[in-house]
């Protein structure tokens, strides 16, 4: 059996580019490039070309290159390590780093996620649709919260963002109606009806 990875440098120039306007754009003046161009030469290293290219138009940028198992090792240790920051890699370890930052965090049902394309952008909440508690009133919707909050910010709301995203952290700090994921016993409807008092 074999396995392909495909990357291609139109592709890398284009998330290269995003995450560097996106450091300016929301002040975060440091990029982190993951890779495993250590082992994969060509792919990876492809990759890292095109993000040394775009980092070269950003000077006020600051940059840095990781291999993929230290960043991993550096966010299970001190995740503060890339706070204030902008991390840019290829979609499987992008995979592996979401998961591994929602687990530091309490859980995949905090998780939003955003997928900017270049005429269209989806957001959603990363972990799936949980069917085995579909119904039940038991999910927490704070990942499908979070995903509405980005999607707003996407389209210049960044005001009524930060005011849900704001109630919805203050309702998560104090601790009384969190769902059973996060240790609580709240339904989803509790959960929802406390963030929408603090609207």
């Amino acid at each position: 059996m074999e396995n392909l990875k495909v990357i291609t440098r139109t592709a890398s120039m284009r998330i290269a580019e995003y995450a560097f306007k996106y450091a300016v754009d929301t002040n975060r003046m440091k990029v982190t490039a993951v890779h495993k161009a250590t082992v994969m030469k060509i792919v990876d290293g492809l990759f890292l070309n095109c993000c040394r290219e775009v980092a070269a138009k950003y000077p006020q940028v600051a940059y840095e290159e990781v291999l993929m198992d230290n960043a991993m090792l550096n966010m299970a240790r001190d995740p503060s390590k890339y706070a204030g920051g902008v991390m840019v890699m290829p979609n499987l370890y992008g995979d592996i780093a979401s998961d591994l930052a929602a687990g530091l965090i309490g859980g995949l049902g905090l998780t939003p996620s955003g997928n900017i394309g270049e005429t269209a952008s989806v957001f959603e909440a990363v972990h799936g649709t949980a069917p085995d508690i579909a119904g039940k009133n038991l999910a927490n919707p704070t990942a499908l919260l979070l995903s509405g909050c980005m999607m707003l910010s996407h389209v210049g709301l960044d005001g009524h963002a930060t005011k849900i995203k704001d109630a919805a952290l203050s309702v998560l700090r104090e601790g009384t109606w969190r769902t059973g994921d996060l240790g609580g016993k709240a339904t989803t409807t509790d959960y929802t009806k406390a963030i929408c008092a603090l609207l």
